[in-house]
């Protein structure tokens, strides 16, 4: 069986607001614009798949390091 999939257009992609540093702990997280449940999502960074999150809807990225910097979105 598969699991319902949400469209993309839905997903609105959290970062924290301020500069951040090597060394910060940061969390992103894929959150759903409407009333719809999603436990599961992948994530990209400069549009390389970064394979299935075990936490749901979130990514860590601590300690953060330099590879970790680019654009990401989650699907």
């Amino acid at each position: 069986t598969m699991a319902p999939s949400c469209p993309t257009d839905q997903l609105v992609l959290q970062v924290p607001a301020q500069p951040l540093l090597a060394g910060d702990t940061v969390t992103l997280r894929c959150r759903v614009m409407q009333d719809m449940s999603v436990s599961r999502v992948r994530f990209y960074q400069d549009e390389k798949d970064l394979g299935e999150v075990l936490r749901g809807t979130e990514l860590p990225l601590s300690p953060l390091q330099l590879h970790h910097s680019g654009r990401y979105r989650c699907k």
